[in-house]
């Protein structure tokens, strides 16, 4: 979907439409969830925090957002997503990979199975969503951002190692700003340039994640839509509207988020063993420590411990003041099954970046 939150309310808010818009809370440490297209022509962007957003559109309309309202729009997506195929994998409220290798209404054609979805879209929901057709996640998830908004954008199979080797290596799934960065020290710029390297040389500089990128510069991606989502972790984060720093205020603070992350866990009845502290500093830099054990981690009883363990291997004081601390439990006991199937051509995705506005505004 395109600036989901922001569309969804300018849809509901005809005053609100052709005007720069943040959905975001707007508060001393607010961040901007998602900006409409109008706000986006000044360099304002999800993530951002909102006095910049403020500083580069100073005529910027704020609003908190409206969760229930985008899960429903994004129920009604869903039940047209449902009309052509049930191999849909959510990954956010307006994000979705479709398989349509076979769909419901027997459409040879992938693209044209995009273009009556959009078509629908913009009849019945009024809003407009882009798409990325090819035959694999990798090159359907880039295809779709290509055109935006409202754009629609096929990656032929004879196409797709020609397409890849012009692209930036920023486009490509998987690379995060840190990661081009460790990309550009080895002279990586473009799909071409990751093409020329060895799998061993690229295993040596990334690890396991050296595959991935091996494949993806090769257009090869063989993950299936996963139908069934697992949960791997449950956390919780707190941001603070004055930075801490001394062990008494962190020790406080660290206790509140431990009480959260044991309502959590008990709401989603998750088992995991292993818990991750993460720590933000004021400069936004930010570091994580996690340790696993052989028991489920329940209870504040269980958790504290741990917690208190970690804490102690954080450089922070006045000198280094914290921003954000952030517990989460993973490592779940029981691992899915995954779904298989064989892979021809017929992938859709339909998203943005937009994040979940109720965890996005704690950072």
């Amino acid at each position: 979907m395109d600036a989901f939150f922001a569309s969804v309310e300018q849809l509901d808010h005809p005053e609100l439409r052709g005007v720069p818009l943040a959905v975001g809370y707007d508060g001393p440490r607010g961040v901007v969830a998602t900006a409409s297209y109008e706000a986006r022509r000044y360099g304002i962007h999800s993530a951002m925090s909102m006095a910049r957003a403020k500083r580069l559109c100073p005529q910027l309309t704020v609003v908190s957002g409206n969760y229930k309202r985008y899960k429903e729009v994004s129920a009604q997506v869903h039940h047209i997503f449902h009309d052509y195929t049930d191999l849909i994998e959510p990954i956010s409220l307006d994000e979705a990979f479709l398989d349509v290798t076979v769909n419901k209404k027997g459409i040879q054609l992938a693209v044209d199975i995009a273009k009556e979805i959009r078509q629908r879209i913009r009849e019945e929901i009024h809003l407009t969503a882009s798409a990325g057709v090819s035959y694999n996640k990798l090159l359907a998830k880039i295809a779709s951002d290509w055109r935006k908004p409202d754009g629609l954008t096929t990656i032929h199979p004879d196409k797709a190692l020609d397409f890849i080797a012009q692209l930036r290596i920023e486009k490509l799934w998987g690379v995060g700003p840190r990661t081009a960065e460790r990309m550009h020290y080895i002279g990586v710029f473009t799909g071409a340039d990751l093409r020329k390297l060895s799998l061993t040389h690229l295993q040596e500089v990334f690890g396991k994640a050296g595959l991935m990128y091996y494949n993806f510069a090769r257009g090869i991606d063989h993950r299936p839509v996963e139908t069934e989502w697992i949960r791997k972790s449950v956390g919780c984060e707190r941001t603070f509207l004055e930075d801490i720093y001394t062990p008494a205020s962190v020790l406080t603070e660290l206790y509140h988020t431990i009480e959260e992350l044991e309502r959590r866990i008990a709401k989603g009845d998750f088992e995991g063993r292993t818990l991750t502290l993460k720590v933000k500093y004021n400069d936004f830099t930010q570091i994580t420590r996690s340790i696993t054990q052989q028991r489920i981690l329940v209870t504040k009883d269980d958790i504290l411990p741990l917690a208190k363990r970690l804490l102690g291997e954080v450089d922070y004081g006045a000198h280094r003041p914290i921003r954000l601390l952030g517990l989460s439990v993973s490592n779940p006991t029981m691992e899915g099954e995954t779904h298989k199937i064989e892979w021809v051509e017929g992938f859709l995705q339909f998203k943005d970046y937009e994040e979940d506005i109720e965890n996005i505004n704690k950072n």
